[in-house]
């Protein structure tokens, strides 16, 4: 048998109510999410659909791009999944969220050519907890019958529809790329993560037995380093350093500072082993 020809389709009808805005138009690089999962999708499968709430059909973000409208509302992700196999029955449909900025074409590759079209669905395992992961999955056309006999059960969650169904389970091929974004916090941490490394001039302190291991008591480098930990990690693989870093303090232009605060052009960074002695 076959396979089933397969669409894509990004999920963009949700109420993004823990961001406080529409996540479809958070913008990385430029890009928003909802033109980002659009692109990963187009070079992969014949056609791409935005899965949007009857209210959303006008809006212009999503108004110039093909539209599949929940058949029942109030119901989350798996509405639209509903209608999207509703909409083309004799397709399968590789849906994504939209919040997915860490996303790639490799791990969308990778479940494509792993996909088992005899079964009702192909997913991901999570790499936090192992079940599976809904908003990047690939659903095959038979799964209509049974997602429609689960939502007339009065059953709403797609992660526990595949958890209960035939469906492949995949272990995860990079372990951040299915991690989503709801607040405000976790977009300013992804945005932190994606945007281009930035290199700075620091003056980097070494003190007591890390003076030892580096052989040098100071030092002036370029570093793509957003914190001080992650330049001390940097400095342990170039200087062999062996203290891991919560056996140390760190300073900041002579300042105890905290590991992950933002560092600047020019900072002094200092690396302080506790003090011997009793």
């Amino acid at each position: 048998m076959s396979a089933a020809p397969l669409y894509g389709l990004v999920l963009a009808g949700g109420h993004s109510r823990r961001m406080q805005r529409d996540k479809a138009l958070l913008e990385y690089a430029g890009r928003t999410q909802l033109q980002r999962a659009l692109e990963l999708l187009g070079a992969r499968v014949q056609a791409t659909f935005v899965s949007v709430r009857a209210d959303q059909r006008a809006e212009p973000a999503r108004a110039g791009h093909a539209l599949i409208v929940d058949l029942q509302p109030g119901l989350g992700p798996i509405a639209g999944i509903q209608a999207a196999l509703h909409a083309h029955p004799h397709h399968a449909w590789l849906v994504l969220a939209c919040d997915l900025p860490f996303l790639t074409g490799a791990t969308l590759d990778h479940l494509i050519a792993r996909r088992d079209a005899r079964r009702l669905a192909s997913a991901y395992r999570s790499s936090h907890d192992g079940l599976p992961e809904p908003l990047c999955a690939i659903f095959e056309p038979p799964a209509r019958e049974s997602v429609d006999g689960w939502i007339a059960a009065g059953k709403r969650c797609p992660r526990e529809w595949l958890s209960g169904s035939d469906a492949l389970l995949l272990e995860p091929l990079e372990s951040q790329a299915l991690e989503n974004i709801n607040t405000p916090e976790q977009y300013a941490s992804a945005l932190g993560q994606l945007q281009p490394a930035t290199t700075r001039r620091l003056h980097v302190r070494y003190f007591a037995l890390l003076r030892e291991q580096a052989g040098r008591a100071d030092e002036e480098l370029a570093s793509a380093a957003r914190t001080p930990l992650e330049l001390y990690e940097e400095l342990r693989a170039r200087r062999g350093l062996a203290l891991a870093p919560e056996f140390l303090r760190v300073a900041i232009n002579d300042e105890f500072g905290d590991w992950r605060a933002r560092l600047s052009e020019g900072d002094t960074v200092a690396f302080l082993p506790p003090v011997a002695g009793g």
